[in-house]
């Protein structure tokens, strides 16, 4: 909703200079010139996909309430971007920020908990945020998340992360709550949830307590959780499941990460190799 206004407005901006503030007047090619504004001012072609689906959004609307009778997006294509290869740590790497945590702080099973969390299921920081006690099961070591779209899906989480989670429950959470504070999971210093913000932050504090010379995201952990899925074996569409992709194909990205790998099962397999 944040980003969907932040490019909404900006478009608004632009069409305000063009002495154009009435948006059922707006046209098709008054759009393309927005688009063609955005791309002149450095954006990527993802962000400017994004705008795109942001306006037809807008448009769409406005359609809806008989406010226009046309929506002038509709034609306009989205850019073609090129995949990105994502950034991810090694095994190595992920385990110094596990680590990274310090002991003498009174959040150490929390923090502790967070990063375990993003590494055992790959969860979007949005996802993460929005968990509470209800979604949990450590019992059955699976976590109830909603992510795009209120789309629904059960995650794995792991020993590691179950004992983590387990501490933080036990001695650090209780500290944290108050008569206010609901049933979310992941609790800050006045007893209320954690933002994206606060996990950004946290994550990056903790890549740099570690060392590691690359600046370290959230969305990182969830790269290198499908990264070292594929890495050890596991089935593509599986991979699919646990990410929350809607298709196959954005999963894909992360199958030429491990070339290595691919090319060591060929020579232990391929009869010809």
């Amino acid at each position: 909703l944040v980003a969907y206004k932040r490019e909404v407005v900006r478009m608004v901006r632009f069409m305000s200079t063009n002495n154009r503030t009435d948006p059922t007047q707006i046209t098709n090619s008054e759009i393309r010139d927005f688009i063609i504004f955005l791309g002149k001012r450095g954006l990527a072609p993802a962000s400017i996909g994004r705008a795109q689906a942001a306006l037809r959004t807008y448009f769409a609307f406005l359609e809806q309430e008989a406010i226009a009778t046309m929506n002038p997006t509709l034609k306009i294509s989205n850019p073609r971007s090129s995949r990105k290869i994502p950034d991810y740590m090694t095994h190595h790497e992920i385990l110094k920020i596990l680590e990274s945590p310090s002991h003498d702080s009174q959040y150490y099973w929390r923090d502790r908990a967070i990063l375990e969390f993003l590494y055992a299921t790959g969860a979007r920081v949005s996802e993460l945020v929005g968990v509470t006690l209800a979604n949990l099961d450590l019992e059955n070591h699976v976590c109830l998340v909603f992510g795009k779209g209120s789309k629904e899906r059960i995650l794995p989480l792991g020993t590691e992360c179950c004992l983590a989670l387990e501490r933080y429950l036990g001695d650090v959470r209780p500290l944290l709550q108050n008569v206010n504070t609901a049933d979310i999971l992941f609790l800050n210093h006045r007893g209320g949830g954690l933002s994206t913000r606060a996990i950004h932050q946290l994550v990056k504090a903790a890549g740099a307590s570690a060392g590691l010379r690359k600046t370290i995201n959230p969305h990182m952990f969830r790269h290198t959780f499908a990264t070292h899925l594929l890495e050890g074996g596991a089935d593509l569409m599986a991979v699919k499941e646990l990410l929350g992709h809607s298709d196959i194909s954005t999963t894909q990205i992360y199958t030429h990460v491990d070339r290595k790998h691919l090319q060591e099962v060929h020579r232990k397999h391929h009869p010809r190799a």
